[in-house]
């Protein structure tokens, strides 16, 4: 059976790395203690008196902000994303009227020290788990110089840092917000070896300041900024500016609500079809001069969806009712813990951050082979007639000589320990790239992705999937699959495994 297996795939044939290939969500997630003591130093500098009515305010604002979003008309989006140039007139739209800043949420001093306490953690968490996953998943991608729109107080920056602590040379962030960006710079102070960071306070004033051949940046991320646009056109127009300011990789983040999932299948739909529309023409440019089809696909002309879509077609989530989004447990801090809203009861030690988000990639997605081509998975009944008789007998005499120190324990709980010590997370982190660089996901089409959580009910698991309908990605569906015992005990095992967020080999 191995021979007829493309070679690129034989491993994952095995049912462990399989397993180990396919999981991406993460358990509850400890805040680093070089960014909480960050923002206890940096909280001890600031005034706290009422602080929880700083908090409300905080919240109120995100609330108008949900509302403003919520109202958007929806056959104005249809518009704009589908068909945004189909006449001249309509191709003004793209001349920005008001910068970010001049509209949406403006961040005073008190709503900013009151993010800093009770919501960097949590946005911290999402961006760390995303850019994990790429990591994960583009194992040779490690960006150099980095742009981070939208950048408040720096969580992006920081999960950056986690992530690609040794190859970040340059990032540039762009921040409207005076207070926001004072916040940021003071929470860095004592970080050594930081890369070189510049502050912008719009998108034109970086494109004034750098020239035009060094614009492009290897990653470009914009995490809970767009839903702060009200205008749907400027959004629009400012993630078009993103996209071409991006070199590799574009990663949109935005909070796990209904209108945080319109903005960001808005977003995946319009870059999409953007650059489906560029190499429509770049194709029919070198068919009239007789152009290489190599020289087609040497272009970056083109885009596809590396998470959390395993397909670049039409969201399947878009008109059924649902809407995608993923959650990431933190353990809460101090400040969270002393700050945050408990209606009237004791808060938990955690909290479950849900986001919305896309990473789009430059180029054309790659065929790889699907990580079941070829395999055929044996059922209940085909293992149970192959075992041996003599293979089930106990021998209890064996049993009886074993020593008390030979009996091996099961493995324990993992700690999740606020008071942890940075060489532990360090050690942590380690133990964790090494597991990744065993096996990994690769990005062709084969691997689904695991809407909700999974049900486990008696021996069969039922779960949503989206996934690829063909093998190009062109097209995907979203599915309730049920996986039971007794056809397939493999990818049954594998389902009880699975988690919110995980792929699926199908």
């Amino acid at each position: 059976m191995s021979a007829l297996i493309p070679e690129t795939s034989r491993r994952l044939i095995t049912s462990e790395s399989i397993r180990s290939a396919a999981k991406q969500s993460s358990k509850c997630l400890v805040i680093p203690v070089r960014l909480r003591r960050a923002i206890e130093k940096y909280l001890q500098e600031q005034e706290m008196g009422h602080m929880k009515k700083k908090v409300l305010r905080l919240s109120a604002s995100f609330a108008e902000i949900k509302d403003v979003n919520r109202l958007l008309p929806m056959s104005i989006s249809k518009e704009l994303v589908e068909d945004p140039l189909k006449s001249m007139e309509q191709s003004k739209r793209w001349k920005i009227k008001s910068e970010y800043g001049d509209i949406g949420l403006t961040y005073t001093d008190d709503e900013t020290v009151a993010y800093v306490a009770t919501r960097m953690p949590a946005v911290y968490s999402a961006c760390y788990r995303i850019l994990r996953e790429i990591k994960r998943r583009v194992p040779e991608f490690s960006p150099v110089n980095v742009l981070d729109f939208g950048s408040g107080t720096g969580s992006a920056f920081w999960a950056l840092r986690e992530v690609w602590p040794k190859s970040l040379e340059r990032i540039n962030l762009i921040e409207p917000s005076q207070s926001m960006q004072r916040a940021g710079v003071s929470l860095v102070r004592d970080i050594k070896d930081l890369p070189l960071i510049h502050s912008y306070s719009k998108i034109q004033s970086l494109t004034q300041d750098i020239k035009k051949a060094e614009r492009a940046h290897d990653l470009v991320i914009a995490s809970y900024v767009l839903g702060e646009i009200p205008s749907l056109k400027d959004r629009i127009a400012i993630v078009r500016q993103l996209w071409g300011l991006t070199r590799d990789i574009l990663v949109l983040v935005e909070p796990g609500t209904p209108e945080g999932f319109n903005i960001i299948s808005q977003m995946r739909s319009h870059i999409l079809w953007m650059e489906k529309r560029k190499r429509r023409k770049l194709e029919a440019k070198l068919r009239k001069t007789n152009g290489a089809a190599e020289n087609l696909e040497a272009s970056s002309v083109g885009a596809f969806v590396i998470a959390p879509c395993p397909h670049d077609g039409t969201c399947p989530l878009a008109k059924s009712g649902k809407y995608c989004h993923f959650v990431q447990r933190l353990e809460r801090t101090e400040s969270q813990r002393a700050f945050k809203r408990s209606n009237g009861s004791p808060l938990r030690g955690f909290e479950d951050e849900k986001f919305s988000y896309v990473v789009l990639r430059r180029g054309k997605r790659p065929q790889d082979p699907w990580p079941l081509d070829g395999i055929k998975f044996e059922t209940l009944k085909e293992l149970r007639a192959k075992r041996i008789p003599e293979e089930l007998e106990i021998d209890y005499e064996d049993q009886s000589e074993l020593e008390p120190d030979e009996i091996v324990l099961s493995e324990a709980p993992p700690s999740y320990d606020s008071d942890a010590t940075e060489s532990d997370t360090d050690i942590e982190h380690e133990d964790e790239e090494e597991g990744e660089q065993s096996s990994r996901a690769d990005l062709g089409s084969g691997w689904g992705r695991i809407i909700f959580m999974p049900q486990k009910r008696g021996r069969r698991v039922e779960m949503d999937v989206c996934r690829a309908t063909k093998h190009d990605g062109s097209e995907g569906s979203f599915d309730h699959l049920v996986v039971t015992r007794a056809k397939n005990p493999t990818l049954h095992h594998q389902a009880r495994k699975s988690l919110w967020g995980d792929l699926w080999p199908l």
